[in-house]
């Protein structure tokens, strides 16, 4: 039974040293979903795109963060394994013991499931983090999403441009992305070039990534959207959306200078 509950208390570890990562990711100013998938990705030895990879290289601080957690992560494994083989390999345990610590395991899985879902735990665990980074580390604590005001549905994310979707090949202008209530404010090209602000005579092009802000429904929609018929529909749809948003807004807007009035 003592290797079920080593073997619980090391998955934990690793789920804590993982959300420990992205957390630290995001500070040197990565997005919250990229981080995520970075430090996951590392930690278990996946590996990642030879472009991702130069964005942590080049970066010192992410370089660092980096390093420990592929050595955190290697230890991690193995103790898993090990684990894994004392928990099972006894030929002496009878029925009701293999039962007993196969319940154990699974109820042991699913309360950290469960509490690794939970946004109340997400956002306890997140300040400890943040205290602990800011008290121990030289890392600059610093919450982007506050600092741009995103709240609501608003946030700002990454978007590759994929082979046949519906951006590539175009300027900026034709496309019209205000009308979706998105606004491109950076664009990396495949070979590392940066441009900030792209205006209207910029070129969509297959490998570039963008660095777009709006609704979180409308950035999906987009991310989603690939050449053909399907794409005009799915545009004039997420334009109503827009449009419903910019109103209900607006309302909200006119509200609160009544209230201010009064």
């Amino acid at each position: 039974m003592a290797s079920v509950l080593s073997l619980i208390v090391i998955v934990s570890v690793s789920i804590l040293v993982t959300r420990f990562a992205t957390i630290a990711l995001v500070h040197t100013g990565l997005s919250e979903q990229t981080a995520k998938f970075q430090a996951r990705s590392v930690f278990t030895g996946v590996g990642y795109a030879t472009r991702e990879s130069e964005r942590i290289v080049g970066h010192p601080v992410r370089r660092r963060i980096i390093m420990v957690l592929m050595l955190l992560g290697n230890i991690g494994i193995v103790s898993v394994l090990a684990t894994l083989v004392l928990t099972f390999v006894d030929h002496q345990a009878g029925t009701m013991a293999w039962i007993k610590k196969i319940s154990v395991l699974l109820g042991g899985f699913t309360l950290l499931w469960t509490l690794s879902k939970s946004k109340w735990v997400d956002k306890a665990l997140s300040r400890w983090i943040n205290h602990l980074l800011e008290k121990y580390t030289d890392i600059k604590v610093r919450d982007y999403a506050g600092i741009l005001h995103l709240s609501g549905e608003y946030e700002i994310t990454e978007m590759l441009v994929e082979h046949e979707h519906w951006m590539a090949g175009h300027r900026l202008r034709s496309l019209n992305l205000r009308q979706e209530g998105l606004n491109l404010i950076g664009l990396e090209r495949e070979n590392g070039t940066y441009i900030g602000l792209p205006n209207g005579d910029t070129l969509i092009r297959e490998g570039d990534l963008l660095i777009m802000y709006g609704r979180e429904s409308a950035l999906r929609s987009l991310s989603e959207r690939k050449r053909g018929r399907a794409a005009t529909q799915n545009r004039q749809q997420a334009i109503e959306e827009n449009k419903k948003a910019e109103r209900k807004e607006a309302k909200a807007e006119q509200e609160t200078v009544i209230d201010t009035k009064s």
